[in-house]
């Protein structure tokens, strides 16, 4: 008699170190029972109910924002209207009181010139017998310049002198500037002069 043999093929091992006889293996679905799936939509509803009413709650509150913001925004922009109307109406009062200023230093100055013209005026006799008449007659003519330079100071408004003096700025700026050189430092000497 003939012996056979049988071979046996090594079963496959999957991971989990089970045996099983084909290559494929079968997981089993979890039983679903109808007590256990009541609790987990009892929770899922409610979960849902709670975000809808989470998000109904960040809606009004962005609602109330913006309503606010709006507010704010309406109270600051009447703010700054009524500041700005403030700001307008001291801008003319500073305005209206450099203006009368402006006029009444342009009287002082003219006045001070005609001072000087008149006091130059009563010193040329005095000048003609120290000096001599030619000297004496340069002191009238600086009178008479001096009074007539008053006089046109005084029929001129604020803002024709104005004009003037930039007039004069064009047509001769280095003089200007010399000028005004020369006015710095004497202010500043002056100035200077008061803190010693």
């Amino acid at each position: 008699m003939a012996e056979t043999k049988t071979t046996k093929t090594p079963a496959k091992t999957s991971a989990k170190g089970s045996t099983s006889k084909s290559g494929s293996t079968k997981k089993a679905a979890p039983k679903k029972t109808g007590a256990s799936d009541k609790p987990a939509d009892e929770a899922k509803s409610r979960f849902n109910a709670a975000l809808e009413e989470a998000k109904a709650g960040a809606a009004a509150l962005r609602a109330e924002a913006g309503s606010r913001a709006g507010e704010y925004r309406e109270q600051a922009k009447s703010k700054g209207d009524e500041f700005l109307d403030e700001a307008r109406v001291y801008g003319e009062k500073a305005k209206n009181r450099a203006g009368e200023l402006a006029t009444e230093a342009k009287s002082a100055t003219s006045d001070g010139i005609a001072s000087i013209g008149k006091v130059i005026a009563e010193t040329a006799p005095q000048i003609d017998e120290r000096l001599g008449e030619q000297y004496g007659d340069y002191a009238r003519k600086a009178s008479r310049s001096l009074a007539e330079t008053s006089a046109k100071l005084d029929s001129k408004s604020v803002e024709d002198l104005g004009e003037d003096a930039r007039e004069f700025v064009r047509k001769s700026p280095g003089v200007a500037v010399g000028i005004a050189a020369v006015a710095g430092f004497l202010i500043a000497r002056m100035f200077r002069g008061s803190r010693d």
